[in-house]
């Protein structure tokens, strides 16, 4: 084992970006002396804390957020450079267990005659279609339209895969399990847990369940999700920061999940009251030899640093079913009763020859890690359907279409521009509580932000650029309407908290400041043209430590899901209108949050993410997904 060598630091950029409001070399100096170097968070007070929290792991979970901090003069601790012998395989497979192939199907919905009538993407924002029975076909169509290969792209020497399921630099930590409750025809003749093997569109059967075990606990027809990470696929790249991109991921890979079930008229929630213990069984990720982390950032072969890390497992279930009581330490007994004595067949493949292991990203992933809460109820909410403000924005497309023809972005033209009420319609399917006269949003009712079980914690500051009718500037959509009072006191005091023209009286958005942004927003995401090129981009904010506080620490990686799910709607949301988007995960915080007016922990941006016209790389040829070159890309 060798000490890991860290990136030299880049030096400051300075820069003059906001015009003034009230006092304008104030405001100026303000700005230019706050983004010149970063400021210390605040450490939690003694009257704030929880009883039941634990004080050192709430501390160790700050620590990380801020030892990962990108700053003007120095990135979070990453490699020297990329160790292209040992990038991860991005294909889990389970070596020698049984594989049940999947069926495929057409993107364009006109050439499958029982497509021929599937909901368009739109439509499902406002009510979802007749729920399907669960079948091969059902099954099979599920996965393709969530968490299958898109594509393979290749140019030159180099060939890679893309998926329905965005990823930090394509590098896909995140593997996917399906928990079948029942016997499917033509797929499953007993019930049990499958690995779903994406570059083959397959199930990995991993092992039997005894029938009849999960009847008691779910409802006729539905099924579970489970998804686990693999830190050490993005922490190749991205050193210490990994563990934020993998959650992002989660996120997405939850967004992809929700819309593909409600294609097929299927509800998904979390079941969020079992914890870490119970998902690793559930999964079968009990078979992962147990990594001892390191005091230090070290180099070396550390196979068993390929280990699964369990996130979550979802409830696959008809739309309109009726609430029902599920009890989760009766659940919670009986699998971890069972699941270790069911046999598990399939070998684990190796992912990389050597590794380095980035110690504070495990540690924290220990920290963090959800116990049972058997207090907590699954609630069935009702369905809420979303505004409707531009639905001539939209181009017609199949909820495939759009799934499974989304990409990201690499570079914006800088030219394209979309409509004040396309930019309305997008922003009020990023609301979690859909269209409720009257109502305030805060509960995650609309799709697809109802696979989350808590209230809404994220926010988004948005840099306006090219949206026709509504001027140049920074603005503020408010996702918890419970938190305005606390955000425009901790906000800066010049921030006007406008409706812009036109707005519906129910999207809580606002203007804060009038100004040419676009050298700002490529300032903040680390010098990145993309941020300022398209037709918006923002910064995503999370209530952070308050959170951490009230509901726990095990909410740290769920803030980043969060992100990731309204990363995923907006991904989706560019693409159906005719243009697109990409995550951007590379950004300066402290900088972003200065700029805001705030201070401390209490909110913190974890994701950005930028929507415009896509600049098209004409060198690079694009393949189909399926059959694909023989490679592990």
């Amino acid at each position: 084992m060798t000490t890991l060598l860290l990136r030299n630091p880049l030096p400051p950029s300075l820069f003059h970006f906001i015009p003034s409001i009230n006092n304008p070399s104030s405001f100026q100096s303000q700005a230019m002396a706050s983004f010149s170097s970063s400021s210390p968070s605040s450490t939690p007070s003694t009257e704030q804390q929880n009883q039941n929290l634990d004080q050192n792991k709430l501390s160790h979970v700050l620590k990380y957020h801020n030892q990962t901090k990108h700053h003007f003069n120095r990135y979070a601790r990453g490699p020297h450079g990329l160790d292209w012998a040992n990038q991860p395989n991005p294909f889990r497979r389970y070596l020698s267990s049984p594989l049940l192939p999947l069926l495929h199907f057409p993107t364009d919905a006109a050439a499958d005659d029982d497509d021929a009538n599937a909901p368009l993407y739109n439509s499902l924002f406002h009510s979802l279609p007749s729920p399907k029975p669960i079948s091969k076909t059902t099954i099979s169509k599920f996965l393709y339209d969530s968490l299958a290969l898109s594509a393979w792209k290749s140019t030159g020497f180099s060939t890679w895969s893309l998926r329905v399921n965005p990823s930090s630099g394509n590098l896909h930590p995140t593997e996917a399990y399906v928990i079948a409750p029942d016997s499917v025809e033509s797929l499953f003749d007993t019930p049990c847990v499958c690995h779903y093997a994406p570059k083959e569109h397959a199930l990995e059967v991993r092992a039997k369940i005894p029938p009849g075990f999960f009847k008691k606990f779910f409802p006729l027809n539905s099924f579970l999700v489970g998804l686990s990470s693999i830190f050490w696929r993005e922490a190749w790249k991205y050193g210490e920061r990994a563990f934020r991109y993998c959650n992002h991921d989660v996120g997405h890979a939850i967004g992809a999940v929700a819309m593909a079930a409600a294609g097929l008229g299927w509800d998904v929630k979390i079941l969020d009251g079992l914890g870490c213990e119970e998902l690793k069984y559930l999964m079968g990720l009990h078979v992962f030899p147990e990594f001892e982390v390191p005091s230090r950032a070290v180099m070396g072969k550390f196979p068993e640093i390929e280990y699964e890390h369990p996130d979550c497992v979802m409830l696959v279930y008809p739309s309109g079913t009726q609430g029902f009581d599920l009890d989760y330490k009766e659940l919670s007994d009986a699998i971890l009763e069972s699941f270790p004595k069911l046999e598990w067949k399939g070998k684990p493949n190796f992912l990389s020859k050597e590794h380095v292991c980035w110690d504070i990203i495990y540690r924290t992933s220990e920290i963090v890690k959800k116990p049972l809460t058997s207090g907590d109820r699954f609630l069935v909410d009702p369905f809420q359907c979303s505004g409707s403000y531009s639905e001539g924005s939209y181009k017609g497309y199949s909820v495939r279409q759009v799934v499974r023809k989304r990409r990201s972005a690499v570079d914006m033209d800088g030219v394209t521009g979309i409509q004040r009420d396309t930019f309305y319609q997008m922003m009020s399917h990023c609301l979690p509580s859909g269209c409720q006269p009257g109502g305030k949003q805060r509960r995650q009712l609309a799709l697809p932000h109802r696979a989350l079980p808590w209230d809404a914690e994220v926010h988004a500051a948005l840099f306006v650029h090219r949206v026709v009718g509504l001027p140049q500037g920074l603005y503020f959509l408010v996702r918890n309407e419970d938190h305005l009072g606390e955000l425009k006191k901790a906000m800066r005091p010049d921030f006007v908290w406008a409706k812009p023209e036109g707005c519906p009286n129910e999207l809580p958005l606002y203007e804060l400041l009038r100004f040419d942004c676009q050298r700002l927003a490529k300032q903040l995401s680390c010098h990145q043209e993309i941020a300022s090129d398209g037709c918006f981009s923002l910064g995503m904010v999370a209530r952070l430590e308050p959170t951490l506080h009230e509901k726990n620490v095990w909410m740290y990686p769920r803030l980043f899901w969060e992100t990731g799910v309204l990363g995923q709607v907006l991904y989706l949301e560019a693409h159906a209108v005719g243009i697109s988007a990409t995550g951007i995960g590379c950004f300066f915080d402290d900088p972003v949050h200065q700029l805001l007016g705030l201070e401390g922990s209490s909110y913190q941006s974890l994701y950005h993410f930028t929507v415009g016209g896509p600049v098209l790389d004409k060198r690079i040829m694009s393949l189909p997904a399926y059959p694909g070159p023989n490679v592990d890309a």
